[in-house]
């Protein structure tokens, strides 16, 4: 699905996505990454749910995200408490959703001026 702005940005906007992609700025991405409205890690080093762990979320600790969005990849998944239970500690509130929900959520609440990140699983 593609996605358009209704005003231009400088900031990180989901502009599309699809199965096993999700396009930022009409940039395609392939691999499970981290995007905020200033910042994109590229690298985030986890691919399968099944991977994720609480070190996968310590570099939003000190970004300091009002919200993380979590998206699962195709399928809504919940993680154990144990992964976000340090975001969770220092008031960062972790939202669960399937990874093109969390891309639209994402639009929406950027869009609002909220600092925000979607960790996405591709």
């Amino acid at each position: 699905m593609k996605l358009h702005l209704s005003s231009p940005t400088e900031k990180n906007i989901f502009t599309g996505y699809g199965s096993g992609y999700v396009t930022v700025n009409q940039n395609r991405y392939e691999n499970s990454l981290i995007v905020m409205p200033n910042y994109i890690m590229e690298d985030w080093q986890v691919q399968e749910f099944e991977q994720l762990s609480a070190k996968h979320f310590e570099a939003l600790l000190s970004a300091k995200p009002e919200i993380v969005l979590l998206g699962t990849g195709q399928t809504l998944r919940f993680p154990p408490i144990e992964i976000t239970r340090k975001l969770i500690a220092v008031k960062i509130g972790v939202e669960v959703m399937d990874t093109n929900a969390a891309c639209r959520t994402y639009n929406i609440l950027m869009q609002e001026g909220r600092n925000i990140a979607a960790a996405l699983l591709i």
